[in-house]
This record gives C-alpha cells, structure tokens and sequence, in this order.
C-alpha cells in the first residue's frame, strides 16, 4: 500500500465550495490530511502545484447511496472503486436498503450470504460485528473515504433468520434493540430499512419504530427504502414519516420516485407531504434520488412475499414446484399491492413496472448474471429471455434466478421520467424528453441529494456507476438549466455531509479534511449509456483524498489507498 501525501498547492480556480453560494477565486493550501490556508494568492512552496485556472475546484463528491460495503472490504478495492474515482467520488455510504455485512451471526450467516449474493464478490466474513468490519477495512487500507449505516435486515436476519414471517417476540426485539445500541455506540449512522425484501417485507411499524427509539438515542437517522413506491406511496411515506415523529429522529428517504408509468402523478404531491411534515409536524426529513429511470437489483425482486417464508432454499424450492411456480406468476401480473400485515406483495414491482406499461417485460433488462454460461444474457430484456426459452418472461426469469441461485441482478424501468425506450437505444436517456414534472421537482427541491445506488463487484454496472455525478453538473445545470452549477455540486457534497451531520467534510472550508474534486466547468458530462455502461465521463481532472492525489489528468493511482473510515460519534448535539 502506498500513500503519497504531500503538501499542494492548488492556484488560480474557481472555488465552488459547496455551501450553493456563488463560485469565487482563491489558492488553497493542502498540508497532510487538511486544507490549512485559503486565500486571494498564496505563496507558500508546495511539493505539488496544481494550476487550477479555468478549472472549478469543489468538495470531493459523496455517493450518499451506495451498496459497496462488500467491494470495499475486497484487498482490490481500487479495482471496484475505479468508477467512483474517475467520477469525483471521494466518499461513499453504506448499509442503505436494510442491506449490510453486519452483524452477523453463525446461525443465520448463510442467509446473510444468500441474502446478499447479488452484492458480494467473495469475501470471507472475518468479523461478526461493526468494530470487526470498521478494523478489517482499516488493517487492509480503502481507496476512498466509507461511512456506514446499519442495515435493519442485517439485524433481523442475526436474530430471527431471513425467512421468519412473524413479528418478532420481546425476548428477540430486545436482543435486536441490544445489536442496533451495539453498532450505534461502534460508529453507525443509523439505522437504514429495505422494506420492498426480505426481512423487510415481514416486518410490523411497531417493531420498527421500537429501533428506531434506540437510533434516536444516539442521534442517528432512520433511513427508509419504502414499502411501496406505487399504489400505497403516500401510506408507505406516512409510515416512515410517523416513525421520525414518535421517535423524534431524522429521516431520510431512500431514492425517492414514484414507481409505474401511471403513478407518476404523485411524485409531486409526494414532496408536498414531505414538506408538511417539516413545516407543521416537525419532522427532520429529506430524500436522495437517482437521476436515471431504471433502477438495477436483485432479481428476486420479482417473487411474492409468501415465497421467501422459510429463507431462500425454500424459495427455490418453490420455484421448481409448477404449481407455486403459476400460482407466483399469476400474483406478479394481477396482485395490488396491500398494506402491512403483506400477504402477497407490499409493492409489485413486476405488475407495476412491465404489466401496467405499454412496454410489457420489455421493461427490464438483464443487467449482469453471475454463472458463465448466462453472460451472454447480459442485455437482453425479460421479453428476449422469454422468447429465447420458449417460455413465458416471468417462468423465464425464475428459471433464471434458479441458475444463478438468486444472484443475477435486474434493471427495472419505471422511475419518475420514463423515457420513450431511449435506454434500448443506447442514447443514455441525453434528451431532455424523459424528464417528468415529479423529477424536475426533485432535481431542484432544497434538501434533496443525488445518488447512485449503483451495484458494483460484478461485470456490469448500472450507469450511474461511471456517470451520476457528470451528469448532475454537466446535464442538469449547464446543459438544461435545471440548477446551477453551485447548486448541483451541493447536492453532491454539502447536503450529503449534512444527512450524515459530518462537519468537517463537504465543503471546502479551512480546517476541513482535505478531499477536493477539480473538474473542467465547460465539458463535464457523462458518457455511460445502457449499452456501454462503463464509460469514463469528461472533464474530472483531479481527485484528492485526504491530501494525497488519486486521479491526476486520467492517472488512476489505485496503490494509493488513501481513504478513512468515518464513524459517528453516536451522541451527536
């Protein structure tokens, strides 16, 4: 492991430091991990000089919203993270989704495993808890800097398995209270939930609300991808809403959209509720989205929630049996999602993303597959496999998550904004035509934060992956207007920093760690589109963490892993 820091002088750019107020001119003075000087025209020598001239230097950029704990903890970190890297990314948070690699227990690790499958490319699980994983990252070295929530599935699954379907005794919700204390005191965020999955999907209000009292106790947020994004988004965004109010926490809600061509109605009315939960009822809440249309997970998105009683091996099992098989496909194409306690499904992403649209199954894509025989799969859309094996698309795709024995991932198109098949064409959705009114609401909206939630450790990535930030910059603010170009990079940096309430990152501010991200102003853009997803985006200079350059004019210097874990002080005031 190599680590350059050095002192660096950065000269004559324009600051855009974050905060969203106007770009001004200043040096900046980096000594070891720390921006030490600011200032008009600096003149102290400097091992390494950076002329910045007609170039913006900002915060390095947060991706608020990823699943890369698993790549993270892999010795090859820097191979994973290079998209992340080239893409201005300095930070990353984890454990979104209910989805974490701790705790865990020997009981119920292999359903942790399974559970996770389409997120890990192969590590060993040295630790059981939050400290373990904290150490096991710091011992191996991390290319970018990592902060962490807690996954609520992680914690379930510790206690009760994957596959338990009733709420949870008092002997097991306190030992779950017990674990959600344990990894607050070790350095969580908070506690995040994937409520549309397993453990999620079983679980009462009442349970929740009950961890999140503890989160509360330390000043942590609690985080939500909701149980529907559809038919009950406005229930689903009361429940998380409510929680924050009764257990006086922050609230953040997961990649916020209104999910199905006919629901996207309600992203705006969506964001009015938020709003009068912050102004009359006094919740602490805000919301990350993703600026594309087509969200990528796991292909077992696609079942009913009755098929994952008992865990994934009986999941498979079902699968295998004709009847169940039917009987699964008939609920997928006809059910309407219900309110908790969930018989069938809390929200039917098939039925609402490919039954309710013109495009069918046409609306999910195979994004990558796992077993070397199905690579040649990768692309192709639910309707090709169907066609392919002479099967009806959904038989097709359970056929498929046999195989690949649940680790195959998904796109499933049907976010605010669907454009008219331009991800077929590999056009990247460029023209502004995919843009709803929900969606340029919440591009402009003032709390919220842009994010990736791009999947990584496999062949092929979403395009988020390589193009989320350029895009925010590139397309939102210059090219479309949407936003400044001050306004775009808080969304990336400032606001991001605030969700966590780090205060010594995000903005470039004399004290403050020295993770500094310098793009060309007039040509970031991102490139990445369905078809090639894996495209460097333009005009990213250079990436500084913590005062050691990684990119330097298209240089990866993946040896330097100069990243730091970020823990929380868990009594926040």
């Amino acid at each position: 492991m190599e680590i350059k820091m050095s002192e660096i002088l950065i000269k004559n750019g324009k600051i855009f430091d974050g905060t969203g107020r106007p770009w001004y001119k200043a040096d900046i003075y980096i000594k070891n991990n720390r921006i030490e000087k600011m200032g008009k025209c600096i003149e102290e020598k400097a091992e390494n000089v950076i002329d910045a001239g007609g170039l913006a230097v900002a915060p390095g950029f947060w991706d608020l919203h990823t699943h890369d704990d698993w790549v993270i903890a892999m010795k090859n970190n820097a191979d994973f993270l290079e998209c992340r890297i080239r893409s201005g990314v300095t930070t990353l948070v984890g454990g979104n989704c209910g989805y974490s690699p701790h705790p865990a227990t020997d009981e119920y690790l292999d359903d942790l495993i399974g559970y996770t499958a389409f997120l890990d490319p192969g590590i060993d699980y040295q630790w059981r808890e939050l400290k373990g994983y904290f150490e096991h990252l710091e011992k191996q070295g991390i290319v970018c800097n990592y902060a962490t929530y807690m996954g609520h599935g992680a914690i379930r699954m510790a206690i009760m398995g994957i596959g338990a379907t009733t709420p949870a005794n008092v002997e097991q919700l306190q030992k779950m209270r017990d674990y959600v204390a344990e990894e607050m005191q070790q350095g969580a965020f908070g506690m995040s939930t994937g409520l549309l999955y397993p453990p999620g999907q079983f679980t009462p209000t009442e349970e929740l609300l009950e961890l999140a009292k503890v989160v509360a106790n330390y000043g942590g947020t609690y985080l939500s991808h909701l149980r529907n994004e559809s038919e009950l988004y406005f229930e689903a965004l009361g429940e998380a809403m409510s929680i924050g109010q009764t257990a006086n926490l922050r609230v953040q809600l997961h990649h916020q959209e209104a999910f199905g061509e006919k629901y996207f109605w309600k992203m705006k009315p969506a964001l009015d509720l938020m709003r009068e939960a912050r102004d009359i009822r006094g919740v602490d809440v805000s919301f990350d989205f993703i600026p594309y249309v087509g969200a990528n997970t796991t292909i077992l998105a696609i079942f009913p929630t009755w098929a994952f009683a008992g865990g994934i091996p009986k999941l498979m099992e079902r699968i295998r049996d004709p009847k169940q098989l039917r009987k699964m496909r008939e609920d997928a194409e006809t059910y309407v999602a219900t309110w908790f306690p969930i018989e069938v499904y809390s929200h039917n992403l098939t039925k609402t993303c490919a039954v309710d649209s013109k495009n069918g199954y046409d609306n999910i894509l195979i994004l990558c597959c796992n077993v070397e025989k199905n690579r040649k799969l990768e692309g192709l859309t639910l309707a090709d496999l169907g066609r392919m094996r002479n099967k009806h698309p959904f038989d097709a795709a359970a056929e498929l998550a046999l195989e690949e024995e649940g680790g195959a991932m998904l796109v499933y198109f049907g976010g605010t904004g669907q454009p008219e098949l331009g991800w077929q064409k590999g056009t990247g959705e460029a023209k502004t035509s995919w843009f709803a009114e929900g969606k340029i609401e919440e591009i402009k909206h003032p709390f919220s934060t842009i994010e990736s939630d791009a999947i990584l450790g496999k062949a092929k990535q979403h395009p988020a992956a390589w193009g989320t930030t350029a895009r925010t910059i590139g397309r939102f603010a210059r090219e479309m207007g949407l936003i400044t170009m001050e306004e775009a990079v808080k969304k990336l940096t400032f606001n991001a920093a605030g969700v966590l309430k780090v205060d010594d990152a995000g903005e470039i501010r004399k004290g403050n760690y020295a993770d500094i991200t310098i793009f060309n102003p007039k040509t970031i853009i991102d490139t990445a589109t369905w078809k090639e997803s894996a495209k460097v985006p333009e005009g990213i200079e250079y990436v500084i963490i913590n005062g050691t350059v990684v990119l330097e004019k298209g240089n990866y210097h993946k040896n330097r892993l100069a990243g730091r874990v970020i823990k929380s002080t868990s009594y926040y005031q």
